[in-house]
């Protein structure tokens, strides 16, 4: 029988035989720290400083036993694999390798063998995690009080929490960015004010806004286009800070908020809008969302919606096949989430009654609002653990991450889609040109002196 210390030794060694033969394939910049303390370079020119720790040999252990995403998600969370040297945008950016997958299988399958055998017995890692969603996580059977379930795992964590890392008025959407140097304070007043140009929205409008988050859009609405708008949420975390902002401001009678689906909705609006909030209805549930919208739209009424989408595939079966990813996603972090394509939108939006005139992606945007999010709730660590714990913070840090790396790569897009109410033949009654987005612009010193104001 091996003693202990020969067992470890042994362990450590193959270890490292089996890093320098991904090194050999990969060549990243990034290193390895094992639980001994030793580093071994994942490439030829490693960063310096800029390592992947792995807490024990159970870790490897673990992995061999159940190679999922889940398990490797859920050792990070429990810190037993953790990152080192950088910000985790800029670590997941150094150490990413064009074509890992391939090239990591044309290792040597006796020396993966013996890592089996040599790890298979190590003592395992609990990477037990009470962080996920309790319930049946998917929402393809979902029912209508399953929606308060999903929105209040998400969005009810705790307004101090958010505050971390969103902007000033707490716009949890993606930023517009007139230049990719802009705070993301402007890039987010620019957000608010693009989406009511695009409504065209003018004094006396009656507006909705499905999804309204802390009540940033309905108030700026108010402010600066003199409508009368009203939101809808069923985070009771949000409906309390809008609450509470509407009375500081001084728009009580202008501005109204609610706890309530949008399906209870039983008023007529001029103008719609519905941003970030799409994602969560379901492909199934779209068309019904299509037509309840419609069903509170006036006649030649507009109406914007803004999602995250995923780009279609070669057919229907083939775009709904859950991947690992996105069923980690609904697990942990959007219950009951799932991305359209944006064709299906569209038509969806068609077959239900509706014009489309207007189309933008913002993709290039989202991705950086979210490096903002992720380096700012990162550099807010201390506060987010004392707030919801260390393994939530975890999880959300390299959600806001991941989804930074999902927009670069294009595997997740976003989309503004205005569309109108049609009802009869003839003009349309949109502008003639797009000269109504951007003529007047204020500076940026002006619009947050206005603003503030």
């Amino acid at each position: 029988m091996f003693s202990k210390a020969s067992r470890d030794k042994k362990q450590l060694q193959l270890a490292k035989q089996f890093i320098e033969a991904l090194a050999h394939k990969l060549d990243s910049k990034v290193s390895i720290r094992l639980w001994d303390g030793s580093v071994v370079p994942l490439g030829t020119d490693p960063v310096p400083g800029l390592e992947l720790s792995l807490s024990g040999p159970g870790v490897i252990g673990s992995l061999i036993r159940r190679p999922t995403a889940e398990n490797l998600l859920c050792h990070y969370v429990r810190k037993h694999i953790d990152f080192h040297g950088a910000d985790l945008v800029t670590f997941m950016r150094k150490m990413r390798v064009k074509g890992s997958r391939r090239r990591s299988k044309s290792i040597s399958k006796s020396l993966i063998l013996k890592l089996a055998y040599r790890f298979g017995l190590a003592r395992e890692l609990d990477a037990s995690t009470s962080v996920r969603f309790k319930g049946e996580d998917t929402g393809k059977n979902r029912v209508k009080s399953d929606n308060k379930d999903f929105i209040q795992f998400h969005y009810d964590i705790s307004n101090d929490f958010y505050r971390l890392f969103l902007d000033d008025e707490m716009v949890y959407t993606c930023g517009y960015f007139r230049d990719w140097n802009e705070s993301l304070e402007q890039a987010q007043l620019n957000k608010l004010d693009m989406i009511c140009r695009k409504l065209q929205l003018k004094p006396g409008d009656r507006m909705l806004d499905i999804g309204c988050g802390w009540g940033a859009l309905i108030c700026y609405a108010a402010t600066h286009y003199g409508v009368q708008a009203h939101g809808v949420t069923l985070s009771e975390a949000q409906v309390e800070l809008a609450q509470q902002r509407i009375r500081e401001r001084g728009l009580e009678g202008q501005v109204t908020v609610a706890l309530c689906d949008y399906n209870d909705v039983d008023q007529k609006f001029d103008k719609i809008s519905s941003i970030g909030m799409a994602e969560h209805v379901g492909i199934d549930n779209f068309r019904g969302y299509v037509k309840k919208v419609r069903s509170m739209l006036e006649p030649d009424g507009l109406f914007l919606n803004h999602a995250i989408t995923r780009p279609a595939k070669g057919n229907k079966k083939e775009f709904r096949k859950q991947s690992a990813e996105r069923r980690l996603l609904s697990k942990y972090i959007f219950p009951g989430g799932e991305l359209d394509h944006q064709g299906h939108v569209l038509d969806e939006l068609e077959n239900g009654g509706f014009e489309v005139h207007d189309v933008e992606g913002w993709r290039d945007h989202y991705g950086l609002t979210c490096e903002h999010w992720a380096k700012r709730l990162e550099a807010n660590r201390e506060k987010a653990i004392e707030i919801v714990g260390e393994e939530k913070y975890r999880m959300w840090l390299l959600y806001l991450a991941g989804v930074t790396m999902a927009l670069a790569d294009g595997t997740a897009r976003i989309f503004q889609t205005v569309v109108s109410n049609y009802v009869e033949r003839g003009h349309s009654g949109m502008p003639p040109t797009r000269e109504h987005l951007y003529e007047g612009l204020l500076s940026d010193e002006r619009q947050f002196a206005e603003h503030a104001a």
